[in-house]
């Protein structure tokens, strides 16, 4: 089971969000289930614990900027489709 934020500082390693749904949003730029960029994917095994707790408080809101209707989704579209 993936958790579903890292434990508190100094109890314990950082794991990884990763829930093995592995596909990277064109739009985003975002892994469309933990929602780390494919930069952030590839250094997780050297990041030191600060910069992966760095990385699980980014996750929230870019998982709410690419919900539907989130900005991320809404900047992307263009013409009428812009609109929904």
């Amino acid at each position: 089971m993936t958790p579903t934020s890292p434990p508190p500082e100094g109890q314990g390693p950082v794991p990884s969000p990763c829930n093995s749904i592995c596909t990277i949003d064109q739009v985003t730029g975002f892994c469309a289930g933990c929602f780390r960029t494919l930069d952030e994917v590839a250094a997780w095994s050297v990041l030191d614990d600060h910069e992966k707790r760095a990385v699980w408080a980014a996750l929230p809101g870019r998982r709410a900027a690419s919900a539907p209707g989130g900005e991320a989704i809404r900047k992307s579209r263009t013409g009428t489709d812009a609109q929904r």
